[in-house]
């Protein structure tokens, strides 16, 4: 009996589906802070999750293999790489807590990568607005991920390099990539609460008021270039910790794959599907795509024998006509923003029904 349930809940499709939603949950969500909530036309959203894989690989890598006694210069990205990575596996399969502790270490770095990307794009936000602001921040993704690829010392250039892995205190096999699948699931809830505490905060309304209507965001005293700066540092680090742990749940890092197709218009698409402004929404078109994305790759060879296309180019023109669809039938998305109150509608009525005792009182005396 609880081998079929480990067999069930170790199914390739359904861990495809997991994994894949928590990854996207965590880049979309940032996408929303920035984009959905502050108006940021955030077009190279693959930057700071670039620059998380990067610091998860290259830099955390490094940092490891140097504690250890190892080489963690150029050898560590060169021939020696998989000896390394695989002695530092065999370290951390004896000590789950040391496994553990790094893998902590990698995302606050990455976060930290991060959160510098969106200070260092801040600066540009500043002063650009609309198209060219979006061209901007795409080009700046476009030029980290040039130098990732052809820049060997940084992380292996097109070859790549191999990730620790970091998921060793979860055990190996099936248990392994469920258990994985699992944290990574858990750490995506972390960021919706996270970011739905910011929505919900003064800080959340300052971005909204912003993206509504700058000026009178300026005449209410609100400072539009720290808020846009803010929103772009929060925003990257938490998009830098969904490229780390993305880096590390695959083991290993080419700075090729990370393209700005899957990781800046996938998003978009999901945040589109699901409501631009609402958390929740994020969460349903997320998963949606998730579904579709996975059952795709699953069902390939069997989708040949139906459709008169390669079933590759299939989840490319899913999610286009989705977005076309979208933007002519639903553009506020399937759970469209709502209003967040700063309390909940009990407590509001509560302090209502204070107040009109405290008037009737007055007006008795």
């Amino acid at each position: 009996m609880l081998s079929d349930v480990l067999d069930l809940l170790t199914n390739p499709l359904l861990l495809s589906i997991l994994i894949n939603m928590a990854i996207f949950l965590i880049v979309t969500l940032s996408l929303n802070l920035e984009t959905g909530f502050a108006g940021i036309p955030q077009f190279g959203r693959v930057l700071a999750v670039l620059a998380g894989a990067i610091a998860a690989g290259a830099i955390a890598g490094r940092i490891m293999a140097a504690m250890f006694g190892m080489p963690w210069g150029v050898e560590y990205v060169g021939d020696q790489n998989l000896q390394i990575v695989e002695k530092l596996n065999s370290i951390f399969s004896q000590n789950p807590g040391l496994s553990i502790a790094m893998l902590i270490m990698s995302l606050i770095i990455a976060a930290a990568f991060g959160g510098f990307i969106g200070y260092i794009v801040s600066y540009p936000a500043i002063r650009l607005k609309e198209a060219y602001l979006g061209i901007t921040l795409l080009a700046f993704g476009d030029a980290l991920q040039i130098i990732g690829k052809y820049y060997d010392p940084l992380a292996g250039g097109t070859a790549g390099i191999v990730v620790p892995d970091l998921f060793r205190f979860v055990g190996t096999g099936k248990i392994k990539y469920l258990g994985s699948t699992m944290i990574i699931l858990g750490i995506a809830i972390l960021v919706l609460i996270y970011v739905q505490s910011l929505a919900k905060s003064p800080f959340g309304r300052a971005l909204k008021a912003m993206r509504d209507n700058e000026l009178a965001a300026k005449v209410y005293g609100k400072d539009i270039v720290k808020l846009r700066a803010q929103a772009l540092i929060i925003g990257g680090a938490l998009a830098a910790i969904g490229g780390a742990l993305w880096a590390t749940y695959t083991g290993s890092f080419k700075a090729l794959t990370y393209n700005r197709l899957t990781w800046t218009f996938w998003p978009w698409a999901f945040m589109m599907l699901g409501g631009t402004g609402n958390n929740y929404g994020i969460v349903l078109g997320t998963l949606i795509f998730s579904i579709f994305r996975s059952l795709i790759y699953a069902y390939k060879s069997e989708l040949t024998n139906y459709i008169p296309i390669n079933p590759n180019w299939l989840e490319y023109m899913l999610i286009g006509s989705i977005i076309v669809l979208i933007a002519l039938f639903r553009p506020q998305g399937i759970l469209p923003e709502r209003p967040e109150l700063p309390l909940s509608r009990k407590r509001i009525e509560e302090i209502k029904d204070k107040v009109v005792g405290y008037k009737a009182e007055k007006g008795s005396e």
